[in-house]
């Protein structure tokens, strides 16, 4: 291979030229001289930096060892490389780099290892090219030395002599030279920043996942940390609490880990909110800011016409009085926002008074309800930034314009003012960055989540196999630079792979659509071991087999012949004897014969293989690969990205794999030969015992930068020719960013292209721009295909020189560079002027100009000019916009000057033109169904790529008569049509939904009256498809109803210049007469009917909502919500208005609002709780009012509820998920950990773990069962040797790897149970009959790191359990404690927790591995439809025994042994989430008594400021009397005497936290001798006698526990039926029901009951989306099987009742 090294002579790369010395017998490099310093590879890779240039010449030279002789030698060199050009080069001191190098080589030689490398060669040549190296070398004894020693050798002396004279020494500011930036791109210093005192921060805002333009900012802050040892603040930017979410916080602190970002300080915004403030009111006073009431949209009129708001003169105190309404959130502070008083006239927008605070009643995720305002990010950021003592604030070029306002803040306010310091932002081709638009991908589903491979988020690009070191390079190589562009992916990927390919282990996958058996018949079988990397030791060996029958790829056996040596990679030269072909003209199989001793591999085919042996069975693989989610390579401004959307993006590919992939492990990357690198996304998984199948291994295609095609089918020459002609379909194109071949299988030299690659004649003349640009696009593809297949340089050179010319003519022509991409240009016949000079048309002068400014940054010109010509083009596009009254937009069809009246076209022509236009329009909207058609029925890629062609030119036509872009369901226009002015009519304050009016179009009278006849054909079309899709109609007919709408759109927009719009008036008289009466007379109804409709539709909801709710039978519902539609299709044909649920016409919205307080508030406390009016007496309704106000209610007549955080937000029946999350952390069971999967327990919850605990502990003692404690930890060894038992755990095993930085000898897993960690003890302890039964059980904590979304208490990686472990003489003895155990734990759900449960076995499928039977109690929870398993009692018959050989002799045999007999059981703290569940309602948890760690809440009641001090005191003693009595009692009490929260809001905080009862106790109880007590469970309220307290309270906790148990008994009674059809089942299943059924037992039955009801599922939100899975075989079933009766799948006779449902 020969490489030639290009260099810039005036600053020559001396450690590029040291390593090519030094390589120079191993590799054939040539060195030039140049103007650019390049290493050139191939057209498709070079290098420009000499690191890059020096690590790729190590490691195409990798005998000689100058990448190190190892992973560790590696990892240092590339310690030194970094040294040498960010300490030799950067803003660290020379003598401070010098004394760490000197302490380095106090006992070396060489810098790493015991030989020379790069290390040595970097650190020598920055040296040797640094100024300050000889005045300051000799202070370093060490470095003198080394330095002196390798001077005296030959390669440093040659290169010294020539080179080093040459070289221009650095100055001795700290701007690096461009040598020594090398990998690091260009990182200008910062201003005025000094060693060890920048301070810099990364300021995210919690609203979404980070993505890699984040990751941009993020490490470019880091970058400047390092390098100036300075400080890290991450700052979350909390300003706006309506997109800030907690979650999202938790995410981002894992992407910066991901990342290797160590903050040194973690902050938020709100942390100074008080501060702020402080600073705002500052202003206010001082006469900076003032308080403004405008509305939104004419503040925004009046910023953009530069206009004074009439409150900018304010008072100081109207300002203060109106900011005061602001921080109270009042109806009127909410109209009002504080801005800065500034400078109006400015021609910056952001300095025309901006806005500093806003209000805002929504809650804070952080400060809750303390404020109303909010300060704007503008606003907040100066002043914290000052007040973190950041130095340097980075920001992107986006942010320049809001600079002089960052530091107008900051002089206003006279802080300490930090150095704003700009840096281009990140724009990648064919993808969004916005957050909002990211969001919109993964809620409509296009994408899997957050982390799909697809997304530019961190985690995106991680999962598809980007490396961090890959990303950082990438960032690092960006440097700081300003310059804006978009960056094509490539670059990113060809950073990544640097990284990958020197450590990827080399492997083997064939594409099983097609693979060809090839017989060898004198090979024997065998394995030998090979290097996975062919060119990097250290990555380890692996095993490939030979034998005689081996596997190849049809499309490389399509391009042998006879008699042909072919190189089969990894095993030697074979000769192909013979080819058998099928019916077909496909490869059937060959015959080979070995040609091992023949080892001239130059003109031979290399091809990839398999061994088909028993020995080493092929792996399933699946290798995906992705495209971009976009189709447009750059979005405008003006673009909607959803009409870009790429919908096939995901291509799979089933493959075998060699026996290697087997071990791998998810997110190992490889490389696959001839395919390239890829990612494992799942690790291949053996049969499971549940499934009875196996998993395969999913690879995902990782992109290398390359666009070259992959040599998949064969590499031989003639296969070039077939590959440019054909173009197979499997074969990726660029899109894809295909991987171009391993470096270990260099193809052979392609001869002479065929004709099918040979360059075209030259292009005949073009006479038009979109001829030309027909002509670019073609010759673009005819260099493509001459590169791909590598002909003569001449001939590509030539090719490449015919392209540019007539890309120079097309810029000539139509003022333009040509873009790949870029839509055709239209040959628009020049706009009319007054002149005919070309130079004078605004349009030209605006082009020509945007060239010019192009140009000079191209050329990195000096800033003002770049300045004055930016300045000048700006002017440029405002004269344009003023003479043609349009925004000036590249690539647009030169406009009209608008003041220009233009003479009217003659009727003919227009009418022509207008005929021409819908002609075309047919065409194209014909032949775009001609494409979708072939690609639905996958017809060839030729075919398909003729039609699109057809497809191009028609919508390229279409724009050249029309001046517009086709677009599908807009009506085609003329091209002289002026743009449709639009204007909204005036919104009516008594109408709910606002209306909008279009201006009239002119077009004549009497086409007024047809569009007015479409716009309701239309309308009626739109409920039709409405209703067909209700009604889940076929699919042929919603289509064709779709198709009618589409047409009935288009026409209507032909006849009226407008798009149809829901909800728009239709154009009526309007048309003639602009009044408004007449306007809505077109359309509206009586006011009255309108009220009425109104009125109609919202009960209906009512009925609908009411109906789901309370889980209706199907067909009701569906009736229902029909009866909904078609009022509101009467409302919208009425009104004109679609109807929207707000206040009913004629009453406001704030009477609506409190009409719903009161239903939920009624709901809330069950018509008699607290506050309700009816129990409470004297100030106890006051307090009643008090506590609901609290909780988010309000009294009749109080105005809006005031909302609080302490209550929940979400309904258990409307959103289960985020009321039961809302439940467990506002009742204080729950905290987060930043594990995911992991949870504090907290005090409340733990309780209820230490009642179980307590309860079943004295029940098994009385078992005979011994408390003991094992290790957490089990040997590999232990874990496996029970095979099934492990299978079912080992995707959930945690493994132990490394201690400190030490590599285990051997993986050590946490327990995911301890049946392999206990046994090995109980097989020797057990020797005799007489040392069983062994009974223990240990309270313990187990580790199963799942990978599905983990939910606290259902399913998490860490829990606490018991687990007991029995083994026994005999089977009866084992089968006894059995049920005894299972009904312990039925006690301690029905006894302790007041849940009901089924008693039963599951079934083969679902018990556990490695058992002979599972019995187990199930529960069930109403609002989801789910039943959850509660605990489960194992009988393990003797198969454990028999592996861990726990064996007895038996008494009755002497000398004989005999295994033992098992049992394993256990129980969660899974209880406490299904007991959340069964209980919890919309006030929060609801405990039962026996359960409760509080059983009875005292609380002080009617304490006011007025209250005499005696009285306080006597109730507070009263109080502790109370709780004193309580605990004799026995009864689990406390009294909450807090003083800063009212009786009201403790009311709703022991509500939440699900206190059995309430006590309150106030003056006038004690003045009646008596007190209140309230029950949680049904909110009832009752007065008890002062004597009696004990009596009636421990009896009323009894009546609550029993009340709890029945009611959730009757519950599940009512929810568990019996069916026997699968018809019936599926319909009770539909009602979230769980149900009995005659069921086989079969396995394969069991998923195909799963599989179909999975089919017909509910779509309703929050609805459970698996199919159902057996739960049990009920020992009591609700019905007896009769003889003869057949299970539910109809094949095999049923064996019994069997329960089956939807489950957690």
């Amino acid at each position: 291979m020969a490489l030639n090294l290009t260099i810039n002579t005036s600053n020559p790369p001396l450690a590029a030229l040291l390593t090519a010395e030094h390589v120079k017998g191993s590799v054939q490099v040539s060195v030039e001289e140049g103007k650019d310093t390049q290493l050139h590879v191939s057209d498709a890779i070079q290098f420009n930096d000499a690191n890059s240039i020096s690590r790729y010449l190590a490691r195409v030279a990798p005998a000689l060892g100058l990448y190190g002789a190892n992973l560790m030698e590696q990892t240092e060199v590339d310690h030194w490389l970094e040294f040498s050009a960010r300490c030799l080069c950067g803003p660290t001191a020379l003598s401070e780099a010098l004394g760490g190098l000197d302490k380095a080589l106090s006992l070396r030689t060489f810098l790493v290892g015991h030989t020379l490398t790069l290390a040595d060669l970097s650190i020598w040549a920055a040296l040797k090219g640094h100024g300050e190296w000889p005045s300051q070398g000799k202070s370093f004894t060490h470095v003198n030395r080394w330095f002196s020693f390798l001077s005296s050798q030959v390669p440093f002396t040659a290169v010294g002599n020539k080179y080093a004279s040459k070289k221009a020494p650095s100055s001795k500011s700290n701007v690096p030279s461009d040598d020594k930036k090398q990998d690091v791109g260009k990182f200008v210093d910062l201003p005025g920043a000094e060693m060890g005192k920048v301070v810099v921060r990364f300021p995210p805002e919690a609203s979404g996942y980070l993505h890699i333009g984040h990751a941009k900012a993020a490490l470019l802050n880091q970058h400047y940390q390092v390098t100036f040892k300075g400080k890290l603040i991450m700052r979350f930017d909390d300003t706006n609490p309506e997109k800030e979410k907690e979650d999202f916080e938790k995410v981002i602190l894992e992407d910066v880990a991901m990342l290797q970002i160590h903050p040194d300080q973690f902050t938020y915004t709100s942390d100074h909110f008080t501060t702020i403030m402080g600073f705002a009111e500052k202003l206010l006073t001082e006469g900076k800011a003032y308080i403004d009431n405008t509305p939104p949209e004419q503040m925004k009129l009046e910023r953009e016409q530069r206009a004074e708001s009439k409150c900018r003169n304010n008072t100081v105190e109207q300002n203060m009085k109106m900011w005061s309404e602001m921080k109270a959130g009042t109806k009127s502070g909410q109209t009002c926002c504080m801005r800065a008083k500034i400078d109006m006239n400015s021609n910056n927008g952001c300095l025309r008074d901006p806005t500093l605070y806003r209000c805002k009643n929504t809650p804070h995720p952080r400060t809750g309800k303390t404020y109303n305002v909010y300060p704007t990010y503008d606003f907040a950021c100066p002043i914290v930034d000052s007040l973190e003592g950041v130095t340097h604030a980075l920001r992107t070029t986006e942010y320049h314009d809001r600079d002089e306002q960052f530091y107008w803040i900051i002089d206003a306010l006279g802080l300490r003012k930090p150095h704003v310091w700009e840096y281009s932002r990140l724009n990648l081709t064919n993808t969004v960055l916005s957050k909002r638009k990211l969001t919109w991908f993964v809620d409509q589903g296009y994408v899997d989540g957050w982390d799909d491979p697809r997304f530019p988020t961190v985690r995106g690009v991680l999962r598809r196999g980007m490396t961090v070191e890959g990303l950082k390079q990438f960032i690092a190589a960006q440097g700081g630079s300003r310059s804006v562009v978009n960056m094509e992916w490539d670059k990113i990927w060809a950073f990544n792979k640097k990284v990958i390919d020197p450590v990827a282990p080399r492997y083997t996958a064939l594409s099983s659509s097609y693979v060809v058996p090839v017989s060898v018949s004198e090979a024997t079988e065998e394995m030998k071991e090979v290097a996975k990397h062919p060119k990097n030791a250290e990555v380890g060996m692996k095993k490939i087999w030979y034998g005689p029958r081996v596997l190849v790829e049809g499309a490389d056996a399509e391009t042998f012949s006879e008699g042909e040596m072919v190189t089969f990679i990894n095993w030697g030269n074979l000769i192909i004897t013979k080819i058998n072909k099928g019916a077909d003209a496909k490869v059937v199989s060959m015959e080979a014969r070995l040609a091992l001793e023949n080892k001239d591999f130059k003109k031979t085919t290399k091809i990839t293989w398999l061994a088909d042996t028993n020995s080493a069975p092929l792996v399933p693989t699946i290798c995906i690969n992705y495209l971009p989610l976009i189709s447009k390579a750059v979005l405008t401004k003006d673009d909607d990205f959803k009409e870009y959307i790429n919908k096939n993006t995901k291509m799979e590919e089933k493959m075998l794999g060699d026996q290697c992939l087997l071990s791998l492990k998810k997110g190992d990357v490889i490389q696959l030969q001839r395919r390239g690198f890829y990612i494992c996304d799942q690790p291949y998984e053996p049969v499971s015992p549940n499934s009875c199948k196996e998993s395969p291994c999913v690879l995902l295609y990782i992109p290398d930068g390359h666009t070259k095609e992959m040599p998949t089918a064969g590499s031989k020459d003639k296969s070039k020719s077939q590959a440019s002609s054909k173009a197979p379909a499997s074969t990726p194109t660029k899109a894809a960013s295909t991987p171009a071949k391993a470096a270990s299988t260099p193809a052979k030299a392609a001869p002479t292209p065929t004709k099918a690659a040979s360059p075209p004649a030259p292009a005949p003349a073009a006479t038009s721009a979109s001829d030309l640009f027909s002509s670019i696009i073609a010759q673009g593809e005819a260099v493509r295909q001459l590169k791909v297949a590598k002909a003569p340089k001449d001939e590509v050179d030539k090719a490449v020189q015919q392209l540019l010319s007539l890309k120079a003519q097309f810029k000539q022509q139509t003022g333009m560079d040509y873009k790949p991409g870029m839509a055709p240009p239209t040959s628009a016949p020049a706009p009319p002027t007054t002149s005919t000079d070309s130079a004078s048309c605004p349009f030209t002068q605006v082009t020509q100009q945007g060239e010019l400014v192009r140009k000079l940054k191209a050329e990195k010109a000096p800033k003002d000019q770049v300045d004055v010509a930016v300045k000048q083009l700006l002017a440029l596009k405002a004269e344009f916009k003023k003479l043609t009254g349009q925004d000036y937009k590249p690539g647009m069809a030169p406009s009209a000057p608008a003041s220009s009246s233009a003479p009217p076209p003659a009727t003919s022509s227009s009418s022509s033109s207008s005929c021409s236009s819908s002609g075309l329009y047919e065409r194209v909207s014909q032949q775009g169904e001609n494409v979708r058609k072939l690609k639905s029925e996958k017809a060839p890629k030729d075919q398909v790529d003729a039609a699109v062609k057809q497809l191009l030119a028609l919508k390229a036509e279409y724009k050249q008569v029309t001046g517009q872009d086709y677009k599908p369901g807009a009506a085609p226009v003329q091209k002289a049509q002026a743009p449709v002015q639009k204007a909204q009519a005036p919104v009516q304050k008594a109408q709910a939904p606002v209306q909008k009016a279009q201006a009239p179009v002119q077009n004549s009278p009497s086409s007024a009256p047809a569009a007015t006849g479409l716009y309701e054909k239309v309308s009626e079309q739109g409920e039709v498809v409405r209703k067909l899709k209700v009604e889940k109609a076929s699919k042929d007919q919603v289509d064709a109803a779709v198709k009618q709408l589409l047409a009935l759109k288009a026409e209507y927009k032909q006849q009226t210049g407008q798009d149809y719009k829901p909800g728009l008036q239709a154009p009526g008289s309007q048309a003639q007469t602009q009044t408004q009466s007449s306007a809505s007379s077109a359309k509206s109804g009586s006011p009255a009917q309108g009220e009425e409709l109104f009125s109609q539709v919202t009960q209906q909801g009512e009925l609908v909502r009411k109906l789901k709710s309370e889980k209706a039978p199907k067909d009701k519902v569906d009736e229902a919500v029909k009866t909904l539609l078609d009022l509101k299709s009467k409302y919208k044909t009425l009104t004109g208005q679609d109807y929207k649920p707000v206040a009913a016409a004629g009453a406001t919205g704030g009477e609506d609002k409190n009409r719903k307080e009161r239903e939920n508030k009624s709901e809330k406390q069950g018509g008699g709780g607290p506050g309700g009016g009816k129990k409470g007496k004297g100030d106890k309704a006051n307090q009643g009012k008090e506590a609901s106000g609290g909780a988010g209610g309000s009294g009749e007549g109080q105005g809006p509820k005031k909302q609080t955080r302490l209550g929940l937000e979400a309904k258990k029946e409307e959103n289960l998920s985020d009321w039961y999350s809302q439940v467990i952390t506002k009742a204080e069971m729950i905290e987060y950990y930043d594990v995911s999967g992991c949870y504090v327990l907290r005090p409340w919850s733990y309780s209820i773990w230490e009642v179980i605990q307590e309860f079943f502990n004295r029940e098994i003692k009385k078992l005979g069962v011994e408390n003991c404690y094992f290790p957490m930890f089990v040997s590999q060894a232990a874990l496996e040797k029970e095979k099934s038992h492990i299978e079912d755990f080992a995707p959930e095993v945690a493994w132990v790897t490394r201690s400190g930085k030490t590599e285990l000898a051997e993986p050590i897993a946490v327990r995911p149970t301890s049946e392999t960690a206990m046994y090995p003890a109980y097989a020797k302890w057990v020797q005799s009959h007489r040392d069983l039964p062994i009974k223990l059980n240990q309270w313990c904590n187990v580790v199963r790191w799942e990978f599905k979304h983990p939910q606290p208490f259902l399913r998490t990686r860490e829990f606490l359990w018991q687990e007991g472990h029995s083994a026994f003489a005999t089977k009866e003895e084992a089968a006894e404690e059995v049920l005894q155990i299972l009904d312990l734990y039925a006690r301690v759900y029905e006894e302790l927790m007041a849940i009901p449960v089924v008693k039963g076995r599951k079934t083969e499928k679902e018990k556990f591995a490695g058992g002979d039977y599972t019995t187990t109690v199930e529960a069930f929870i109403s609002a989801s439809g789910r039943a959850i398993q509660g605990a489960t009692s194992h009988h393990l018959g003797q198969n454990f025994a028999k592996m861990f050989d726990i064996m007895f002799e038996d008494p009755k045999k002497p000398g004989e042994k005999q295994l033992v007999f098992q049992n394993s059981w256990g129980i969660t703290t899974r209880t406490i989430g299904v007991l959340t569940m069964v209980h919890g309602d919309n006030m929060g948890l609801v405990l039962p008594p026996r359960v409760a760690c509080v059983q009875v809440v005292v609380i002080p009641c009617g304490i006011t400021a007025s209250l005499p001090e005696q009285e306080k005191e006597a109730v507070l003693t009263q109080c502790s009397k109370y709780t004193t009595r309580l605990q004799d009692a026995g009864v689990r009490v406390k009294t909450d005497l807090r003083d800063n929260y009212s009786p009201g809001w403790k009311f709703n905080h022991w509500e939440l936290k699900g206190v059995p009862i309430r006590l309150e106790v106030g003056p006038k109880d004690m003045q009646q001798r008596q007190c209140v007590a309230v029950r949680r469970d049904s909110g009832t309220k009752g007065t008890i006698p002062e004597a009696e307290v004990e009596k009636r309270l421990v009896a009323m906790l009894e009546d609550i526990q029993n009340n709890l148990f029945n009611k959730a008994s009757d519950d599940l009674k009512s929810n568990m039926v019996s069916a026997d059809t699968m018809e019936q089942f599926q319909k009770e299943l539909e009602q979230g029901k769980i149900v009995q059924i005659p069921f086989c037992g079969g396995i394969e039955c069991e998923d195909w009951i799963k599989k179909t009801t999975a089919k017909d599922q509910d779509l309703e939100p929050g609805a459970p989306s698996m199919g159902a899975k057996s739960l049990c075989i009920p020992f009591s079933p609700l019905k007896t099987l009769q003889p003869g009766q057949m299970c539910v799948c109809g094949k095999e006779p049923a064996q019994y009742y069997t329960l089956f449902g939807r489950s957690y």
